[in-house]
């Protein structure tokens, strides 16, 4: 797959756009016919969450939907804690699995940054009830920063970068500038799609009825309401890369992908 502009408003990033990507494993009971083990309880966990939502995740309840009372998931897995931290590592990891997203630049950083950040928002699409926790579970170390969680994604990351001309320094700055980018913008996303991503108490909200005082805000409602969310998500990927290309020596800039636009 090629990643540049896109022409349309299709988002091929959504698990229904790439087939079964995504989508539930199945009966998450035929675990235990083959046996208990970590990780199937974690995989049946991304998936109790995937369906139900994790304020409902307890260790009692994936028992009852794996067919087993809940202490007998203590045996592989201590607590809910540790369980929290297999289903993120397993979110994350997901990455080795997508075809399109390669732990090395076969066609130059910006490709491969694409790819890794499309990865990422894939992961977002296909679990968004599981990314909150990706994003707000506290990290191994203060310096790894989410979504990008793996530390050997954080290698990869680090070596294309330098490879590639960036400095120690300007490669760790791109790092930060990637995360941020993402975690906002996938966090948004997400929570536009009516998934919890702060505390658990109920906010009061009440609806905007009436926006008679507001003509501007009325006269674009249309407008306003329009999903384009993969296209903004294009165009401030390539905002972002543009930006991290000025961190080169000028002599070794690629292309900017805005450049016209």
């Amino acid at each position: 797959m090629v990643y540049g502009r896109l022409d349309t408003v299709d988002d091929p990033d959504t698990p229904a756009a790439r087939g079964s990507a995504g989508a539930p494993t199945g009966d998450p009971v035929g675990a235990i016919r083959s046996g208990l083990s970590r990780q199937r309880i974690i995989d049946a966990a991304v998936q109790y969450i995937d369906e139900h939502g994790l304020r409902m995740l307890t260790m009692q309840r994936l028992g009852a939907y794996l067919g087993v009372e809940g202490m007998a998931l203590y045996r592989y897995v201590p607590g809910r804690e540790a369980l929290l931290d297999g289903v993120v590592e397993s979110v994350v990891d997901e990455l080795f699995g997508d075809p399109d997203v390669h732990l090395e630049a076969h066609a130059g950083w910006v490709d491969y940054l694409q790819r890794l950040a499309h990865g990422l928002r894939r992961i977002a699409l296909a679990h968004p009830e599981v990314f909150p926790l990706v994003a707000t579970r506290p990290p191994a170390a203060p310096w790894v920063r989410p979504p990008l969680r793996s530390l050997r994604w954080i290698e990869s990351m680090l070596q294309v970068m330098t490879e590639a001309g960036f400095s120690d320094e300007a490669a760790a700055a791109v790092y930060r500038a990637f995360s941020s980018f993402l975690l906002g913008y996938l966090l948004l996303e997400v929570s536009g799609r009516g998934v919890e991503t702060g505390p658990v108490e109920e906010p009061d909200v009440v609806p905007l009825d009436d926006l008679s005082d507001y003509p501007l805000l009325r006269r674009l409602e249309a407008h306003l309401s329009v999903d384009v969310a993969a296209q903004d998500f294009e165009e401030a990927l390539e905002a972002l890369l543009d930006r991290v290309a000025l961190l080169l020596p000028r002599r070794r800039r690629p292309p900017r992908l805005t450049e016209g636009k």
